[in-house]
């Protein structure tokens, strides 16, 4: 081996062991770790110091929307940097504005005031703080089967099992309903419709049982993600908007993970016709190259504090280089048409999965809206028994886990949950890598088919 070489590997164990030993790994065991250790990335594509070049099907946590390493956002960051990279948030910027002025311009309604925050969890926490303020009420309807972020109040409104451990410390008045998850319908419903009908009517018998007039707003994903990509059927958000507007209850879109062209629009919401009272967002607004989050008000909201001060804030809201990525994105995604570029491409996948299930019996369904879907896999399609369980234990996970081994072995990230495999790529992936991805998800998932009963 070289000198050169040596050098390499002893950097990167060193790298390896620095990390271990001194950072705390997210929602996981501590010890036995053995992470991927990336060196740089590219489009749709990250490396390991090793050298592997990986596929990233999922956008890291899908984020990384306009892909990996697009030198517009560096040049913009380094520009702003260059003149000021922060100040008190009662000043203004130029990045500031601007960012504020696009966003109106791109959400629905009269969505037109931006309060920008650290990333998505909190702004849903000032989603909900603002949604009491302004009602007087203090009871949150949301879904289960769903995630809002990880902090006290985003982790108790998400109805994800990750918040269980810190359930009796979760934050109070938050009701949780039926999510109308079709594929597996807790009303029988026979068609996407009456499935529909049937999870409005239940969101609104328990918001009579917990009280309308307690009731501040309901929270909901525009389109479902992480919690399995569970599509909403058509007409259901509005039947949800229409309750909610029937007993002056506000409605709360996070659109952290489903905004910023992942689903083929703008927002998840441009699917549903629907303008919500607060829209939350992140992840995308600077796809993940700095961290950033916001919610966007109805005008008419914001008009109450006019003449009243705004309890809210935070040290580095509207951070100055944080909006000039932003900005710099956003400029991405129109001037290389990434937003038409995720229907096309989720058309494809769409079209390439109906292949790929006659091929495979463990795949069960497949849903996506653009480029935010998921494999979910079963072990009968008849019986619909999982591959592994919601909330699967390790034990549970055997089959799961070869699956995920397989596909990093394979050359390719994604997010795989339970018996879910996650095909979220950045909007930039063309037909050739949707291919390339999909070739060894197949390779993986023949190791679930043996499992098939």
């Amino acid at each position: 081996m070289s000198t050169d070489l040596k050098e390499k590997a002893s950097s990167k164990e060193e790298i390896l062991s620095t990390n271990l030993k001194h950072s705390i790994f997210s929602w996981t065991k501590q010890s036995g770790l053995n992470p991927l250790n990336i060196e740089r990335a590219k489009g749709v594509y990250i490396y390991e110091r090793s050298g592997k070049k990986i596929l990233d099907f999922s956008s890291q946590l899908m984020n990384v929307n306009i892909g990996h390493g697009h030198p517009k956002v560096t040049e913009a960051v380094m520009r702003q940097m260059s003149e000021v990279s922060y100040v008190h948030p009662g000043m203004i910027t130029e990045a500031r504005g601007l960012l504020g002025k696009k966003l109106s311009e791109i959400s629905p309604g009269t969505l037109n005031r931006a309060f920008f925050t650290n990333g998505g969890a909190d702004a849903i926490e000032h989603a909900i703080k603002l949604a009491r303020m302004v009602t007087g009420r203090h009871k949150i309807i949301s879904l289960y089967q769903s995630y809002h972020g990880a902090t006290y109040g985003a982790l108790t409104a998400g109805g994800d099992p990750r918040g269980l451990p810190h359930d009796s410390q979760g934050v109070p008045n938050i009701v949780h309903v039926e999510n109308p998850y079709f594929y597996r319908d807790p009303w029988n419903s026979k068609t996407l419709e009456e499935c529909a009908e049937n999870a409005a009517a239940h969101m609104e018998r328990v918001i009579k049982y917990e009280g309308p007039q307690y009731v501040a707003a309901i929270l909901m994903e525009g389109e479902s993600g992480s919690s399995g990509c569970i599509k909403y059927p058509p007409g259901y958000w509005k039947k949800v908007k229409a309750i909610a507007d029937k007993y002056g209850i506000l409605t709360i879109c996070d659109e952290v993970m489903s905004g910023f062209g992942r689903t083929g629009k703008w927002f998840g919401i441009n699917h549903h016709d629907v303008t919500p009272d607060i829209m939350c967002m992140a992840k995308g607004i600077t796809s993940g190259y700095i961290p950033l989050g916001g919610m966007m008000v109805k005008e008419e909201i914001i008009k109450q504090f006019d003449d009243k001060p705004l309890p809210i804030g935070l040290t580095y809201s509207a951070h100055a280089v944080a909006c000039a990525a932003a900005n710099a994105v956003i400029e991405i995604y129109e001037e290389e048409n990434l937003i038409e570029n995720a229907a096309k491409m989720g058309a494809y996948l769409d079209a390439s999965m109906v292949k790929m299930r006659e091929k495979h019996p463990s795949i069960g369904d497949f849903r996506n809206t653009g480029l935010l879907g998921v494999i979910e896999l079963v072990k009968n399609r008849e019986t619909k028994e999982p591959m592994a369980p919601w909330n699967a234990a390790p034990s549970e996970m055997e089959t799961m886990n070869k699956v995920a081994a397989k596909l990093t072995e394979l050359g390719l990230f994604t997010f795989v949950r339970w018996n879910w495999i996650f095909t979220a790529p950045p909007l930039c992936i063309t037909k050739e890598q949707i291919d390339e991805g999909l070739d060894i998800i197949s390779q993986a998932i023949s190791i679930a088919d043996q499992q098939y009963k």
